[in-house]
């Protein structure tokens, strides 16, 4: 019986985190879609270059989503100019990551902001959530 429910528990796990992420996945598509009709998917790889890509960003300081996420998601980082402790992005290491929609939006709104110094594309956040993912 404890392990039929630790079954269940898994699966509902997995099934409302995937739902949740999926949904917003398909309505960045759709936008990106709409903005660029030649748009044909999602990648991965263009979601590691903007991770990794650096920019002058907040407060004019040359700065990437690495820098305070560190080149491995799977790690906890530092907000480099706060101090504030960042649990790992990666779902594989913290599942609690991306389960929330709301979050999710804000947080690519405003780390986007602090890198580009702009909000991304649908396209750009379809790619760094695909990115995380791979994780």
């Amino acid at each position: 019986m404890k392990r039929e429910l630790i079954v269940l528990a898994y699966l509902a796990g997995t099934l409302a985190y995937g739902g949740t992420v999926d949904d917003y996945i398909q309505n960045l598509a759709a936008q990106a879609k709409k903005q660029n009709p030649s748009f044909d998917g999602f990648s991965a790889k263009r979601g590691k270059n903007i991770y990794f890509s650096k920019h002058i960003g907040k407060r004019g300081k040359e700065i990437s989503c690495a820098s305070c996420h560190t080149n491995d998601p799977k790690q906890p980082g530092e907000n480099i100019f706060t101090g504030k402790k960042i649990k790992p992005l990666s779902p594989s290491v913290n599942p609690k990551r991306f389960t929330d929609v709301k979050k999710i939006k804000k947080w690519l709104r405003r780390n986007f902001k602090d890198v580009y110094r702009r909000e991304g594309s649908a396209t750009e956040k379809g790619d760094i959530l695909l990115f995380m993912r791979s994780n």
